[in-house]
């Protein structure tokens, strides 16, 4: 039986392969768009069975080639582009396509663990999965919200296991290809590299500058929720990944520069010292995003932890400071 990945050649999908890939299993099909080629090397110290174009597969699927091979689909791919302004291609891609995958693996008695967003919240300040907390501010959010609302509608149809995941603010190892995207842990470690210094946002939504507080998690942690849902068949439905705990960018920053002082035998530095040293500077808020912007997220882990996950989660000083090691090794090869 095969596991599909698919976005196999993205972030979160990348990180699965390889999880998997550590625990012995190779018959895995990659499924991705690889018209961003580059991207392609997240898979390079991967081992997968084949790999498919995402239009490719889903025809394939849908023509019964695969019947009775699928054990489990991990559907990792999307456009995760929050500013992301085609509406038409964010619901083709995101919702279109996720509604043939869900018709697939209902028929054919599939398991999928899907992708979701905490986009979905909007800037609501209770995230718990319920639909009175669900108010997405952009199409991204939406594309995601009426995917699990369509979930939701044919939940009692399933013949076999499916769980969303509403990932947090995800950040972490093979996320290079991303640009913009990729988390802000990435972006500062690349800025102090390059200058000596961040740049953060001033406040919004209520708070200072860089105060703005997010529950960033690990993609390490990403992977376990996976993992686990993936050896418990019996356990479906919506579940928040996060810590639990919303820390502020200013965080992320001191973070990312102290890993980053401390591979090279420097002391490490407060808030407080960055912002006297101009190693940590705010620029002006961006016009394009006020009122489609989240200043605050906590996922609410509840029904995580009533399923049975009971792992903890990296806190920011630990997960960055893994990540930002990661990130020094692979400057030096």
């Amino acid at each position: 039986m095969y596991y599909v990945v698919t976005g196999a050649a993205g972030f979160i999908g990348s990180n699965l392969v390889k999880a998997l890939n550590g625990r012995g299993v190779t018959d895995i099909i990659g499924v991705d768009d690889l018209r961003q080629g580059d991207k392609l090397l997240n898979l390079a110290d991967c081992d997968i069975a084949d790999y498919l174009d995402k239009d490719e597969f889903i025809e394939r699927i849908e023509e019964g080639a695969f019947d009775g091979a699928i054990g489990a689909v991990l559907h990792q791919g999307a456009c995760s582009d929050t500013t992301e302004a085609d509406g038409r291609y964010l619901m083709d891609t995101n919702y279109r396509y996720s509604q043939r995958l869900l018709d697939y693996c209902i028929s054919d008695e599939v398991h999928l663990i899907y992708a979701s967003s905490a986009a979905i919240y909007g800037a609501g300040r209770e995230f718990r999965e319920a639909r009175e907390c669900e108010a997405p501010l952009n199409l991204y959010g939406y594309s995601k919200f009426l995917f699990d609302q369509l979930v939701r509608r044919r939940f009692e149809e399933r013949t076999a296991q499916i769980v969303g995941l509403r990932y947090f603010n995800v950040y972490g190892a093979r996320e290079q290809h991303k640009g913009r995207m990729a988390s802000v842990a990435c972006h500062f470690f690349n800025q102090y590299r390059g200058s000596g210094h961040v740049r953060l946002f001033t406040g919004s939504g209520g708070y200072g500058d860089g105060e703005q507080r997010r529950d960033f998690v690990s993609v390490e942690d990403c992977v376990k929720v996976n993992l686990f849902f993936l050896e418990q068949p019996g356990k479906a439905g919506i579940f928040n990944v996060g810590t639990g705990n919303a820390q502020s960018f200013n965080e992320v920053a001191v973070a990312t520069v102290n890993a980053c002082r401390k591979a090279r035998g420097e002391a490490p530095l407060t808030l407080a010292a960055m912002r006297e040293r101009g190693v940590i500077q705010y620029i002006p808020f961006p016009d394009d995003l006020k009122g489609r912007y989240q200043s605050y997220t906590q996922a609410d882990i509840t029904a995580l932890r009533a399923a049975g996950y009971d792992a903890p989660f990296l806190t920011v000083e630990q997960g960055v400071a893994r990540y930002c090691q990661t990130l020094l090794q692979r400057a030096a090869a």
